[in-house]
């Protein structure tokens, strides 16, 4: 889709209701409902973060969605996929100001750049013990991109037809501890599965975003 159309479309999002958990759970692991029951004391003081859902023009006009691939590391969410984001520092007077800023450190595009459209739903990680909140922002521009080394290995740029075509929705076999795969809903994007929370926040993006776009 051309970003000129997208970027008059877009305002339309603020207009309808957030679809929430009822469409956040079409991308939920089977298990998340018994890992919710582990972390149920632990929820009760969730550490906060926020992330960046941001749409840009290519410099052909065509409109893209930045993803990160991040570092492999001693953790749960090592080599995996997501958004741009991360906790809140003491500067931050926000949580939009959070997403900001981590989007500025991870992947070099400032907020100077970026136009919040709007907050959409939280969603909680259990195994990390973080309540995150998603902002949608788009950036006029073509972006470049300079990659937070210690903790992004790369950049993932998707057109938003890729990202709007149901046979990116997927099932794969993912490694969810050492030795331990299971079969999970997920997005095929530039080849890297994206499941989770972040294939969870995707689909609430992709079904507000059929909304306004199919009118």
């Amino acid at each position: 889709m051309r970003f000129k159309a997208f970027e008059k479309t877009i305002l339309e999002i603020n207009k309808l209701s957030l679809p929430g958990i009822e469409t956040q759970l079409k991308m939920a692991p089977h298990f998340r409902e018994q890992l919710l029951e582990r972390y149920k004391e632990e929820r009760k003081s969730a550490k906060p973060a926020a992330v960046l859902a941001l749409f840009y023009p290519s410099p052909k006009g065509e409109t893209l969605m930045v993803l990160i691939l991040r570092k492999s590391y001693k953790g749960v969410h090592s080599a995996q996929v997501g958004f741009p984001g991360g906790k809140p520092e003491s500067e931050d007077i926000s949580k939009e100001a959070t997403a900001l800023r981590e989007t500025r450190e991870e992947i070099g595009v400032s907020s100077d750049k970026i136009k919040v459209i709007r907050e959409l739903s939280s969603i909680y990680i259990p195994p990390s013990n973080f309540l995150v909140s998603l902002f949608l922002g788009i950036a006029t521009m073509p972006l470049t991109f300079t990659l937070q080394e210690s903790e992004v290995d790369a950049i993932l740029e998707v057109s938003l037809t890729e990202f709007l075509d149901d046979k990116s929705e997927v099932y794969s076999e993912v490694l969810v501890s050492e030795g331990v795969t299971f079969e999970v809903p997920a997005f095929k994007l530039k080849e890297h599965i994206v499941w989770g929370a972040t294939a969870m926040m995707l689909i609430e993006i992709k079904t507000m975003l059929n909304q306004i776009l199919k009118k």
